[in-house]
């Protein structure tokens, strides 16, 4: 698992998809600093992996799917259980605030080039 605080190749996010999953990299992204811990099993490493390192808060991290090989609204699935936040209204595996979705969109396309 590492964070990601400079851009990183789709290429090399294929390298880990196919470490562990073939098709997908699981991420968890901080909306408040703007990177993202990738490669873990689940999404909760990598979340206590930005709690540890990053010193990120619960409140600013999502859970999402990246699939390096897909493009536009299937590049980024929002879906994972630590997105469950009901003391954020957030009651389900995905992202149901529009302007938190697409601040993950915005830092993913910041942090993840062809």
């Amino acid at each position: 698992m590492k964070i990601i605080k400079e851009p990183i190749s789709r290429a090399d996010l294929k390298k880990i998809a196919e470490e562990r999953f073939g098709d997908l990299v699981k991420a968890a992204v901080d909306v408040e600093q703007e990177i993202m811990a990738v490669g873990g099993e689940f999404h909760l490493e990598e979340q206590v992996l930005l709690y540890n390192e990053a010193g990120s808060k619960q409140q600013n991290i999502w859970g999402i799917n990246i699939k390096p090989e897909e493009r536009g609204d299937e590049f980024i699935e929002f879906d994972s259980l630590i997105n469950i936040k009901p003391n954020q209204n957030n009651r389900t595996r995905g992202v149901e605030d529009t302007i938190v979705k697409g601040k993950i969109v915005e830092i993913v396309n910041k942090l993840v080039h062809d």
